[in-house]
């Protein structure tokens, strides 16, 4: 009876390699073989948290409303309810220190903070400009004739293919889909562009920076 089991999953994983190994040479690229096709950014929402916008010559993503309202939603949580705590604690004649006033601020800091640095998280400029020739994440353009900086900024003439992944996120309430888009840089690397939940968004994302920078988007999923 084991042994039916293993066989069954060995034949199983056998079909799946081999299923994938279709898909990739579907490409017709031997370096989409040579990456790595696990998420380069794990986990996910599951909303849209960026917007991407077309300039002349120029592409760059935003906060969505959506993220915006999130992070706020944290942000003034974590500020307004230890207000209230702490305001009715000393209405009701407790010192401004007691115990459960200084409970109240901690666990309000701790959503305020999370609040803000998803703010941040969300607002970082992404930007591909061909008058520059670079893709950088911040708001520091790269220097013209700078090198790669993988953490940072990649040439647009170093950009290979897009990478576009799939990944379950399961949570106490269910799961969804993330979807991520990834530079694939012509040595093979990979560097991150952005994820979110919405499919819709993130596949008409990849095929208007696909047409922008001229290179094929590489997606398992289809």
């Amino acid at each position: 009876m084991f042994k039916k089991m293993i066989a069954k999953a060995q034949q199983r994983k056998e079909d799946y390699q081999n299923a994938m190994e279709e898909r990739l040479n579907d490409f017709g690229d031997p370096l989409a073989k040579k990456i790595d096709w696990s998420p380069l950014k794990g986990g996910g929402t599951n909303f849209r948290t960026h917007t991407l916008t077309e300039d002349f010559n120029r592409l760059s993503y935003k906060a969505s409303k959506g993220a915006m309202f999130f992070a706020g939603i944290f942000a003034a949580v974590g500020v307004l309810v230890p207000v209230f705590i702490i305001y009715g604690s000393i209405g009701s004649g407790a010192e401004i220190f007691a115990s459960e006033n200084l409970i109240a601020a901690g666990f309000g800091s701790i959503f305020a903070i999370v609040g803000l640095y998803m703010f941040k998280l969300f607002t970082t400029p992404i930007t591909f400009d061909k008058n520059v020739g670079f893709f950088w994440r911040g708001k520091n353009t790269p220097e013209l004739y700078g090198k790669n900086d993988p953490s940072n900024s990649v040439r647009l003439s170093d950009i290979h293919a897009l990478q576009l992944i799939a990944e379950r996120i399961k949570s106490d309430n269910g799961s969804y889909f993330s979807f991520e888009i990834n530079i694939i840089t012509k040595e093979g690397e990979r560097v991150h562009i952005v994820d979110h939940g919405n499919r819709r968004s993130i596949y008409e994302d990849a095929e208007t920076i696909s047409k922008f920078l001229n290179v094929p988007v590489w997606d398992l999923n289809r």
